[in-house]
Parts: C-alpha cells; sequence; structure tokens
C-alpha cells in the first residue's frame, strides 16, 4: 500500500435529501449536468475523482494550491449557474479541503487526513468552501482569493480541535434566503404589456414532467429580466396546468396581455420545445418556434433554449406592442404613447421614419424627463442614422447620444439595454476599459440579452480580437437577429474583412445591404473587400454605388468615426478603400482616379 502526501477535496450538496425526496429524476439530472460542468476545473488543476458519492465527490489533488483554486472555480460557476434557476432548483456543494499524508490502494485513498476533509465539508456553508489551518497554512500567500478565519472547530472522532478558514462567493451566504426580484424596471404606468408563461405541455411521459417544468420556469425569469413588461409569477399560472381552460379566459382571469405556450417532446435521444407568443383577446398567433436538440447535457441544453426563446419572444413583444393602439384613458397622447409610436415608426427602418421616431422620442422626453428606455431609443437611433449615411455624424451628436445613454443608466440602473448601449458609444469613441466595465454589468444584469453577447463582440473588434468578435457577432445573429438595434451584419463584414476574410465580408456586407440597401457602411465595406479580392470592375460599380447614395464620402472623413485601437486594422481599411478609387479628401476629389488607386 502506498504513502503519498495529497491535498484532499471532499464535497456534497446541501438539502439534498429534499430536493431528491421532492423531484428525485430533476434532481440526479442536474447533479449530473453540474457535476459534467465542473469537471474540466479538476482536470485542469491536476486532479483525479477518486469516489463519486450519491450527492457529492471525494476529489484528490497533488497541490494544495490546485486543491483551493480547483474549489473556487467551481463553486464561482456553481453560483452563476444557481443564479438563473428558482430557489427550489439551485444545487449549493459544500466543500471541505485538507492536506497530509494518505494511503492510497486501487485508486482510493484512506486515512486521518481523508477524514478531516470530510470534516470540513460539512462545516462549509452552502456555495462556500472550509479550508484546515494546516492546508491555508501551506498555500502561504499564493493564492488569489481571501480565507476568513473561522476559529477552532471540533469534529467527531478527531482528536485535535482544527482551526478552520472559509471562503465564499460574493452573496452565497443569503444565498438560500435570496427570493426571486423583478428584473429592471420602468415605472408601472409605463409597463402596460403582462405576459403570462403557461406552463409547458409534457408530451413524452411523467418522467420529463421536470423538464418541461424547469423549461417554464426558466423561461419566467429570463423574460423578467426585461424592463419592458411585467411577467406574472410563477404561482400566477402553474394555477391552470393541466386544466382545459381557454387561453382567452385565462388572459382574463390574470389580467395577461400576452400568453406563451408550448410544448416539450422526447423521441430516443432527442428533445423536441415548441412555443408560441399570443395576443388572446385578439386570437393572434403572433410569433412560433421549434427547437430540436440532442439530450447531452440536459441543463446546458435547457438554458441553450430558455436563451433562444427569450430572445425571440422579447422581440416578438417589442415589435406588438409598437402596433398596438394607445392605451390611454383619453385622447391625448401620454409620454409612452408617443414612445411607443416613436418604437413603431423605427421598426420600419427608412430615412423618413427615423425622422418620425426621433421627433416622438424626444416629445416623449419632453413630457418625461424621468423616461429612460425613450433617451436609449433616441441614442441609438441618433447613432444608426449616421451610420446609415442618413444624419450627420457630429461630436454634438455623439456628445447628445453618450448624455442620454448616460442619463439612462442612472435612471434605470437595472437595465442590461442601457448598459449596453453605453457599452457600444464608449467602444466605438475608443474608450476600450469603460466599455468593457459597462457591457460586464449588462451582461451580469441579463445573462439572456442577446444584444450584450453582441455588443460585447464590437468591445473585442474595436480592440483587434475580430475571431471572438465574429464568434459572439454569430451567437447573437442566431438567437437574436430580428432585432433593429443591432446590426450584426455590417459588424460581421467588418470583422471578417479585417482578418483578410474578404469573401464572407461580402457576404456579411450583401446581407446587411439587402435590409437596408443605402447603409454607408455596409458599402463602404463591399467596396473596399472587392478590392482586396482584385475584382477591380466591381470595386468601381460599388464605389460608385456607395458615392451615389452618399456624395461627398471622402475616405478622411469616414475614417474619423473609427476609433480601432490597432492602427493596422485602420490602415487594412484605409487601404482598401483607397484601392477602389474613393477620394481621400477633398482636395483628392480633382486629383486623377489612376492614381488615387494606385496609392
Amino acid at each position: 500500500m502506498e504513502r503519498r502526501l495529497a491535498a484532499i477535496l471532499c464535497a456534497d450538496i446541501a438539502g439534498y435529501s429534499r430536493m431528491m425526496g421532492a423531484d428525485e429524476a430533476g434532481t440526479h439530472a442536474s447533479f449530473k449536468a453540474h457535476r459534467s460542468a465542473i469537471y474540466p476545473f479538476i482536470l485542469n488543476h491536476g486532479g483525479r475523482i477518486v469516489k463519486n458519492t450519491g450527492d457529492g465527490f471525494l476529489l484528490e489533488f497533488p497541490s494544495i494550491i490546485g486543491a483551493i483554486e480547483a474549489a473556487v472555480a467551481m463553486q464561482t460557476l456553481m453560483a452563476e449557474r444557481n443564479d438563473h434557476l428558482p430557489a427550489d432548483r439551485a444545487m449549493h456543494f459544500r466543500m471541505g479541503v485538507h492536506m497530509g499524508d494518505v494511503m492510497a490502494d486501487e485508486d482510493e485513498v484512506f486515512g486521518d487526513d481523508v477524514n478531516i476533509a470530510v470534516r470540513l465539508e460539512t462545516v462549509a456553508a452552502p456555495g462556500g468552501i472550509a479550508v484546515s489551518d494546516k492546508a491555508r497554512t501551506e498555500s502561504g500567500r499564493r493564492l488569489a482569493v481571501t480565507l476568513v478565519d473561522a476559529g477552532p472547530h471540533r469534529f467527531k472522532n478527531i482528536a485535535e480541535p482544527i482551526n478552520v478558514w472559509t471562503w465564499a462567493p460574493e452573496g452565497s451566504e443569503v444565498q438560500e434566503e435570496k427570493t426571486p426580484q423583478d428584473g429592471p424596471h420602468l415605472p408601472g404606468q409605463y409597463r402596460t404589456a403582462i405576459v403570462g408563461v403557461l406552463p409547458f405541455d409534457n408530451l413524452s411521459g411523467g418522467g420529463d414532467e421536470y423538464f418541461s417544468d424547469g423549461l417554464t420556469e426558466d423561461l419566467i425569469h429570463a423574460l423578467s429580466l426585461q424592463s419592458f413588461y411585467r411577467v406574472l409569477s410563477r404561482n400566477s399560472t402553474f394555477a391552470y396546468k393541466g386544466k382545459n381552460v381557454s387561453t382567452r379566459l385565462i388572459a382574463r382571469e390574470i389580467d395577461a396581455t400576452y400568453l406563451i405556450q408550448g410544448s416539450v417532446r422526447r423521441a430516443g435521444n432527442k428533445i423536441r420545445v415548441t412555443a408560441e407568443l399570443i395576443a388572446p383577446e385578439k386570437g393572434e398567433q403572433l410569433w412560433t418556434g421549434r427547437y430540436d436538440r440532442d439530450m447531452g447535457d440536459l441543463f446546458a441544453m435547457q438554458d441553450e433554449i430558455t436563451a433562444n426563446l427569450s430572445a425571440a419572444i422579447a422581440q416578438e413583444i417589442y415589435r406588438a406592442e409598437a402596433s398596438a393602439p394607445a392605451r390611454s384613458p383619453n385622447s391625448e397622447l401620454t409620454a409612452w404613447d408617443r414612445f411607443l409610436k416613436g418604437l413603431s415608426h423605427y421598426y420600419h427602418q427608412t430615412k423618413t421614419d427615423f425622422e418620425a421616431a426621433i421627433a416622438l422620442f424626444k416629445e416623449a422626453i419632453d413630457l418625461d424627463p424621468a423616461l429612460s428606455i425613450a433617451r436609449a431609443y433616441l441614442a441609438t437611433i441618433q447613432i444608426q442614422g449616421s451610420q446609415f449615411g442618413w444624419i450627420p455624424s457630429t461630436r454634438e451628436l455623439w456628445a447628445s447620444s453618450v448624455s442620454l445613454a448616460e442619463s439612462s443608466v442612472r435612471l434605470d440602473p437595472r437595465s442590461s439595454f442601457a448598459f449596453a448601449l453605453l457599452a457600444y458609444l464608449h467602444a466605438m469613441q475608443g474608450h476600450y476599459e469603460a466599455a468593457m466595465d459597462a457591457i460586464k454589468r449588462a451582461i451580469e444584469l441579463n445573462p439572456y440579452d442577446m444584444g450584450a453577447r453582441g455588443v460585447l463582440g464590437i468591445c473585442h473588434m474595436v480592440v483587434g480580437d475580430h475571431r471572438k468578435a465574429i464568434e459572439l457577432f454569430s451567437m447573437a445573429v442566431q438567437r437574436d437577429n430580428s432585432d433593429p438595434r443591432y446590426q450584426w451584419g455590417a459588424l460581421n463584414a467588418f470583422s471578417h474583412y479585417l482578418l483578410g476574410q474578404y469573401d464572407a465580408s461580402l457576404s456579411w456586407s450583401r446581407e446587411t445591404l439587402y435590409l437596408n440597401p443605402n447603409h454607408l457602411q455596409g458599402l463602404a465595406v463591399r467596396t473596399a473587400a472587392l478590392a482586396q479580392l482584385g475584382r477591380a470592375d466591381e470595386a468601381k460599380q460599388a464605389a460608385e454605388a456607395l458615392l451615389d447614395n452618399h456624395p461627398g464620402f471622402t475616405v478622411e472623413r469616414h475614417l474619423r468615426n473609427f476609433h480601432w485601437k490597432n492602427p493596422a486594422d485602420i490602415a487594412h481599411y484605409r487601404d482598401g478603400l483607397l484601392k477602389a478609387g474613393i477620394p481621400f479628401g477633398k482636395l483628392a476629389l480633382v486629383a486623377s482616379t489612376t492614381k488615387l488607386a494606385g496609392t
């Protein structure tokens, strides 16, 4: 039997017996999904699984630093995963870490020091870690986290008291007391739409009931993080589970403007989820979607479907509300009615509609200066209008938009959209650190906001990390491609161009121009890509189209609006435009096109 020095980590789940009693199959599936998610952290720190128990595991590490760092990484990830779950479905590991001499026999480890790690786990807070004084002393000051002295503890069958040090993620000490909160919110009089999510039907038999119910609960949570409407609680809609009641009657009883209903069906190792958004009073089906997925990691699959559903449904509610008649009790339009009317124009994406939307958003703000969402949309439309070439891009315009975004954040500090907008404006102006701080806050506020994920891509793009940018843009397109606030086509075109992937850049610019044929940036990056490919005739035609749509366009003026961190990216883009024959500046208009093309 071998003896060796090792670090031992013991973990179990707080309240596991209670959870199994309430939902045996669902609890077991969730535990396996969590365990798979944290498994890479064990291997990354040199650890191995000694034993899996019904509600936990025992791990061995060659280094105490590795053991503690792995424990912190696992608990941090678990805190993030639990944050998206209802309180009764969250799983909180307790972890104990110790080091000492162990006996090893056929992959098992034994001895007093293993027992101490097991005892330490019992005094760790749910979601936290308990570390022995010996392990803490050996790790010294090499840990990146701070351990808190919890004093001496006596344990069963351990002769001497052991001084315990603890760590827990921020807020985890109140994790079990946490109650669901509304997401970012507007004043009640503005959130006129009320959304009810009916329990998804389980079409696969009783064994999958936990999945359909869990998906419904996750969707309620994800939609509640939006500020535009109010989402009814689980208790309001689950009362209708299994009952044959018309959606119109349900809507009237719970006072819902919109209802979401769906179903879950399992066939072999695949799951199909269907969902629809309806306006019950009119009997209209506003949106329908279907998702076919392999079983795989149930937790990851459920999270992905929730993200897809919430992104698609939120946008359709925005559109429906924008086209709905005013709900004011009198003929006088309120600030909210003006905002919605402006939003209806915004969705048409024409120059005339943009002008009408800007005027209406400004009227809404004049009537109610505290209407945060109107400020955010006004800033968005002003910058988009300049990128489309419909509004002159001036310092005053940018300063006004930044001021609007900053005030929107102050007025609604829980709005992911407001923080994402602020991040975008910072990124476009070259304030890279401020942009990253703002977008991280946006994602914290609403992890399901795919627009925020895309803006994170913009933050990567402006500093030159184009592969990461494309990855994030692609995710946003897949899950949120109908939101006019974000121009993913043009952004993808730029990142592919800057990587030298000109064919892909052309594909994305064509997509952009299909939706908006005179999109200034779409026309410009298409022209540059064609020139870089050596397609001279097509590049010349593209340049002519750009100048016809936007007379007075010059490379010099255009590049004033680009604050990319890497000078080589600016030079690369400039080179493509000049190769296509786009004039550099006003004086260049009298120079020969041949000379410019050769520069």
